[in-house]
């Protein structure tokens, strides 16, 4: 079977030459809110529910689409499998055209229907152990379907694996003629899981003869940029796209929400295009505001060209070829039952950690990442310069924004073996379901770590495994109760352990949550489940911790926070940065004149952003017990020297002091 003509791939290019191209947003994100479950067969809906299918469509459409993409994401027989519902493929791309080209008519516009096709990988079967053939017979059965639904092109994307993308681009190249834009989706290190480079990647595509080719979803626009710039600037023969996910999503109430909104998709529209983008659109999380947005964005560029606004406003951004990730773990909440109220201090010896806090010592903690390989002696080696620096612990992040690294529990105990150095575990209920929770938390306790922070976890979907599912048997409230009850002495089912278990329980509070009521609330359970300390995410103005604050004393009394706190900085590098973690990262709000004078830093603004760290700090002393330093970048010596200037002033104190008495 073959169809279309090598004029449909000329026409197409005709139209990118007319002006970029803008696509739709995400389906399955709209899809959820209206919804359907989160673990339901989204293509199945093109015939079980093409009435909601069809609505969407129009929406992208009125909200100003060139292109729509049909609800075909995952439809081949492989992924479809764990439904039971592989034999129903070839129809489900068929139908999935249809519903897409009946919106189109319906619109009366000239809109382009791309045929999307994703990967293998579902969310209990994947591609590992099957052979070539195999693979290019799925691939096959989908271009298929598509073509006899009628769609104009192909849009061949969210791929982490190259081989597999070529593989499914030679079958829609033999079968058709018609236009393909081929889109990778990168890791935080801007490889594949193959370890392919977005240059490398390029390369091959083009020599695989594809019309478009560029990337989609991953963690929000600015890495995206940074993949599509390193792929080289689109020609008239192989153009670039770029379709990124509104940012890192968060769980509430068992849906996502995504940080980036349409304003800051509208903003990203000039850089992408001086990127070299002649295709745009969103993925995950966004949605018609965004596409609305985006429209209006390329629609306002009359005055200059777009390359001139790019550069423009790459200038006064500050933007550079690196990207940060933002916190490498934020703290994640989520709505539980409330427990039973657990009196701090009852129970087995404070550890370390608490004990300094009960004596009201000012407490430093450092965050460290995890290796992504086996060995972790340059893990090791930024503990032992923050110990120098004058840390009393170091907090380990656990597999945060769901990339794989090395387990957390490891770590830490690698670092207290070799070091004698505190440490604080994040740990996520998103990989691990009851029994497994309780049984990896008794492992802990008898290798020595005892301080845990209890976070629900960033989704799957964000992370290096997007068609994976969490867990979530319980929440970071659940997991504080689970906590509890083993300082008590009894596991989740009430059985005993022996003997009371010592852990120190840390929560999470977002002081500039969107939902204030819902944040704090959120915050008494964790107390009441029987946390021992608060930390916070990252705070960047006095404002926001003396607001924080007058908060507390409303919700607690005078007295303020009935427990310590840790008071969550990020040292911020650049104005590229501040923007990136204020409009893509949820749970982080920078103030307007810190992003201001981030953008007048210019080139300074890693030491500008170092200066209001210790300046904030400084400040908000008499209200907090201690401070939770989250490096960028990976910048340990970065947070050692914030560290040393802490530990100088307070030491420059007590000899005034000294010398005074």
């Amino acid at each position: 079977m073959s169809t279309g003509t090598s004029s449909e791939r000329s026409r197409f290019h005709e139209r990118l030459a007319r002006g970029p191209l803008l696509f739709d947003g995400a389906m399955g994100t709209l899809l959820f809110s209206r919804g359907i479950p989160q673990r339901a067969c989204l293509d199945e809906l093109v015939v079980t529910r093409p009435d909601l299918i069809g609505a969407i469509h129009r929406e992208y459409l009125e909200a100003g689409a060139d292109a729509i993409e049909t609800a075909t994401f995952g439809a081949n027989r492989i992924r479809l499998a764990g439904y039971g519902l592989a034999a129903e493929a070839r129809m489900f791309n068929r139908r999935g055209a249809q519903l897409a080209r009946e919106a189109r008519d319906v619109s009366g516009r000239e809109v382009l229907v791309g045929g999307s096709i994703g990967p293998l990988r579902g969310p209990t079967h994947g591609p590992a152990g099957y052979g070539e053939r195999i693979i290019r017979e799925a691939f096959r059965e989908q271009v298929e379907g598509l073509l006899e639904g009628g769609v104009d092109l192909f849009v061949i994307e969210t791929f982490s694996e190259l081989e597999h993308l070529l593989l499914a681009v030679d079958e829609a190249r033999k079968a058709s003629a018609i236009p393909i834009i081929a889109e990778l989706t990168f890791g935080e290190e801007l490889a594949l899981t193959d370890g392919t480079t977005p240059e490398a990647a390029a390369a091959a595509l083009i020599e695989a003869g594809v019309d478009a080719l560029g990337v989609n979803c991953g963690v929000g626009p600015q890495a995206c940029l940074d993949a599509l710039e390193r792929t080289g600037r689109g020609d008239a023969r192989i153009a670039r796209s770029i379709m990124p996910n509104a940012g890192l999503p968060q769980r509430v109430e068992g849906q996502f929400v995504y940080a980036a909104g349409p304003d800051y998709f509208g903003r990203m529209v000039p850089l992408a295009l001086g990127a070299g983008a002649a295709i745009i659109g969103g993925c995950c999380g966004t949605t018609p505001d965004h596409v609305r947005a985006m429209r209006a964005s390329l629609d306002g560029t009359v005055a200059r060209t777009a390359a001139d606004m790019a550069r423009e406003e790459a200038r006064s951004r500050g933007l550079s070829s690196g990207i940060d990730r933002g916190p490498s773990s934020g703290p994640r909440t989520a709505i539980a039952e409330s427990a039973a109220p657990h009196a701090v201090g009852e129970g087995p010896p404070a550890t370390p950690l608490l004990a300094k806090l009960n004596e009201g010592r000012y407490v430093i903690s450092v965050e460290i990442d995890p290796p992504r390989s086996i060995r972790i002696e340059r893990t090791i080696e930024a503990a032992r310069l923050l110990k120098s620096a004058g840390v009393d612990l170091v907090n380990i992040s656990d597999s945060a924004m769901a990339r794989v690294r090395m387990g957390a529990m490891a770590v830490a105990f690698g670092i207290q073996h070799d070091l004698d150095l505190e440490c604080l575990v994040h740990f996520t209920t998103r990989d691990r379901n009851l029994m497994a929770i309780e049984s990896e938390l008794l492992g802990a306790h008898a290798l020595g770590v005892r301080n845990i922070i209890a976070l629900t976890g960033d989704p799957p979907r964000v992370g290096d495994y997007p068609t994976g599912t969490g867990v979530w048997d319980v929440d970071s409230i659940g997991l504080i109760e689970i906590l509890a009850r083993l300082n008590r002495g009894e596991d989740q089912a009430g059985s005993p352990i022996g003997q009371q278990a010592g852990f120190t329980i840390a929560c999470a509070l977002d002081p500039t949550a969107a939902d204030q009521a819902t944040e704090w609330e959120r915050l008494e359970r964790k107390l009441a489940a029987g946390a021992h300390l608060i930390m916070t995410q990252p705070l960047y103005d006095i404002a926001q911790v003396e607001a924080m604050d007058a908060r507390a004393r409303e919700r607690f009394g005078q007295g303020g926070f009935p427990l310590p706190l840790l008071l969550g900085v990020l040292p911020l590098q650049s104005a590229r940065h501040a923007e990136f973690l204020h409009n893509e990262v949820p749970g982080i709000t920078i103030p307007e004149a810190t992003r201001a004078a981030l953008h007048a830093a210019g080139d300074g603004g890693a030491e500008v952003g170092l200066e209001m760290a210790q300046t904030l700090l400084e400040q908000a002393e008499p209200l907090v017990h201690g401070t939770y330093i989250m490096p960028s970048f990976g910048r340990y010596a970065q947070a050692a020297e914030l560290v040393r200037r802490i530990r100088d002033r307070q030491a420059a104190r007590v000899s005034r002091a000294t010398s005074a008495g």
